[in-house]
Order: structure tokens, then sequence, then C-alpha cells
């Protein structure tokens, strides 16, 4: 018989139980993951506490003691997965084939989640204390609107924080920030039968759109050496009531992921600017945007500081690609890095599968990431 490693049995409970975010379809507290994490810790005699973020959605903080109380180090992952809607495999059966398993959430994150508990576990029954204190921070909502970080950053002071996050088991020390907002147009309503009575508010901005696609071109003159050019989406557009009226409205909704160094006021200023250039073509319209509905600053984490000293030589050690890297997409990180905690992201498995119909992690990177988080806590001074 075949046995997995403690740590995929973990993984497997996990995925097992629901705990997609309530603001998606089919959505549910993320409270029974924060259960098992404390019955599993309540085993071994951890001290725990917990944050109420929102009624019933708690964030989870363990604690291993250090030989010095006065530095921390946060291990933090989130416990939300994505909807599993769109998904061609059962979403909670952790089925193991190929040397992978599968799930929501088996990736994203509930695979770093699973290393960052082993690490803890197995450093306390051996009764080993490290240098500093160690936090495990398992946080609810990431997947929406990162109000469980943004709690547990609160007052908080640490050294240093590793977020888990599918990275290939990269060491991430950069990532893009995102601002999302809405542009609305407004026109004139008339009768379709005399349209020069109206003025058509989905011309307008189909006239901005383009202008933005021309725009979004040029981000990529200027890359990042880590993180590649500054990239932009008009994901959403509304507009117009039935077919015979000349439209009073349209609507778009923006999504601009941004560089480090890029200041939101200046992006949105850029913005502002290519609206004014293009007021002149249709007087009749009024051009208003909206303020930002999401704002996440990007991640810079210097290469030269102690957290990634540290993080490089064990990825070399554990015969990983160990020089730092970047990723576009935004997680935890940023808010903890905002709050003056040095943070890099590093966990298992590949964002590509993250959100995906067929969701799965590669169980050797499991256990390498838990040897990794386990690593980085017991020599982090």
């Amino acid at each position: 018989m075949h046995h997995n490693p403690p740590v995929i049995d973990t993984l497997a409970d996990l995925v097992r139980i629901n705990s997609v975010n309530p603001a998606y379809e089919g959505g549910e507290s993320e409270v029974a993951v924060v259960n098992y994490i404390r019955e599993f810790f309540d085993r071994l005699g951890l001290p725990m506490s917990v944050q109420d973020v929102f009624p019933g959605r708690p964030n989870l903080v363990v604690r291993l003691p250090g030989q010095n109380p006065d530095r921390r180090v946060i291990l933090e992952a989130h416990t939300d997965t994505v909807s599993v809607a769109g998904m061609s495999i059962a979403p909670f059966d952790p089925l193991i084939a190929d040397g992978q398993l599968h799930g929501r959430g088996s990736c994203d994150t509930k695979a770093g989640l699973a290393g960052m508990m082993h690490a803890l576990a197995s450093l306390h029954s051996e009764g080993f204390t490290p240098p500093c204190e160690v936090w495990l921070a398992a946080v609810v909502d990431e997947e929406y609107s990162f109000r469980g970080v943004t709690k547990l950053c609160e007052g908080l002071h640490a050294d240093a924080a590793i977020v888990a996050e599918p990275t290939e088991l990269r060491v991430i020390v950069a990532s893009k920030g995102v601002l999302r907002w809405k542009v609305e147009v407004t026109g004139k309503a008339a009768h379709s039968s005399k349209p020069q009575l109206g003025t058509n508010a989905i011309t307008h901005m189909a006239r901005l759109v383009l202008a933005l696609e021309d725009y979004h071109r040029r981000l990529a003159e200027h890359p990042h050496p880590l993180l590649g050019p500054a990239t932009s989406n008009v994901g959403v557009i509304h507009g117009g009531v039935q077919v015979n009226f000349v439209p009073d409205r349209c609507e778009i909704e923006i999504d601009r992921r941004l560089l480090p160094g890029e200041h939101v006021d200046n992006v949105l200023a850029d913005y502002q600017q290519m609206i004014d250039d293009l007021a002149a073509a249709d007087p009749g319209c009024s051009v208003w945007m909206h303020p930002p509905m999401l704002v996440d600053e990007a991640l810079d984490t210097p290469t030269d500081s102690p957290v990634v000293a540290l993080a490089t030589e064990i990825a070399s050690e554990l015969g990983l690609d160990s020089s730092p890297a970047g990723v576009p997409f935004g997680s935890d990180a940023s808010k903890l890095s905002r709050v003056g905690v040095p943070s890099l992201i590093f966990g298992p498995g590949s964002i590509d599968r993250a959100h995906a119909a067929i969701e799965y992690v590669e169980i050797d990177q499991v256990v390498q990431a838990a040897e990794f988080y386990r690593e980085f806590i017991r020599r982090f001074e």
C-alpha cells in the first residue's frame, strides 16, 4: 500500500471542504477550513487567536513561540477559493493521479496552506524553538476584496512574511498592482427615426475604447525588469436601452495592472487627459470617471533584503531555481509590504491551474514547499 506524505493527507482534507468565497455563486463561509486548522493545532497545543473579519468569517493566527519574542515571521495563506462554476472535475474530490492532486483550491492555495501547517507542526513536534516568533495566518476573502489581510495588517509589526500562492516554487519578490474603475459616457436620448436630435453615447464610447487600445499598446515601451510592461483591459461594456432609441448612456469597466513606482493618481490623470482630448469630437457628450472599485499597489521587495537572501539560499539548497522573479497577479503580499513587512510570494503549483476548469497541484512540489517554509522559519533571525 502506497502512503501519501502527511502534508498531502492534510491537503486532501482541505480540498474536501467547500470554502468558495460567499461573494461567488455556491459560496460558503471559510469557517469550516478555519475549524479544521484549529483542530489540527489544538492536538499540538499551540496558542491560537481569532480575528473576526465578517460575521462567521474569521482569520486564524497560530503562534509558534520564538527565542526572540520581539521579532516575528509570518506565513500567510488564504482560506477562500473562487467559484466552482465551469469546472470539469468534481471540485471537492481530491483525486490523486499522475503525481497530481486535483480539486478546487488544490493549487490556489490550499497546497501552500497545508505546507505551512506542516512546517510549523514538524518544528513544534521536534521541540525546536525558532529564532523569531512565527505566525501562521490563515485569512479570509483574498479572492474577492482582500478584507482578511487588511484586518491582519491592523497594528501589525513583523520582520518577514511569506505569502502562499502558486509560484511553481519560484521566489517571487515583485508583483503587479491592480486598479479597477468605471468610465461613464452620458449623451442625449432621442427616437432612432430622428437620430440628429440625440447624442449617441455608444458612438462616443467606441472612440474612447479605440483610443484606450492605442494607449495600452504604448505601455509596452516601458517594461519592468522582472514584471514586463504595465497592461490594461477593458473587460465590461454596457450601453443603450433598446434598438429604436439613441442611447444616452454607456459604461465600461477597466482593469489596469500597475508596475512598482506607478502611482494611482498619476495613472488616473493620464486617462482623464485622454478623455479630455476626445471631448472635442462629441461636444454633446459628457464623460465621468467613477472612483476606483479596487486599488492594490505593486509589490517590490528589494532583492538585497534579508528575507530574499535567505529564501534564495534555501531554494538553491533544495535544487530549485533560486533567482528572484516577478508575477503579474496580485496577492495578499502587497498589503503586508505596504505596512512595512518585507514580503515574498512562494508556493507550489502553477497560477495557470488556479481558477481553472481542471485545478490540480503537483504532489512533489507541495512536499518541497513544506520543506522550504520549514527551513525559512527555522533559520530566519
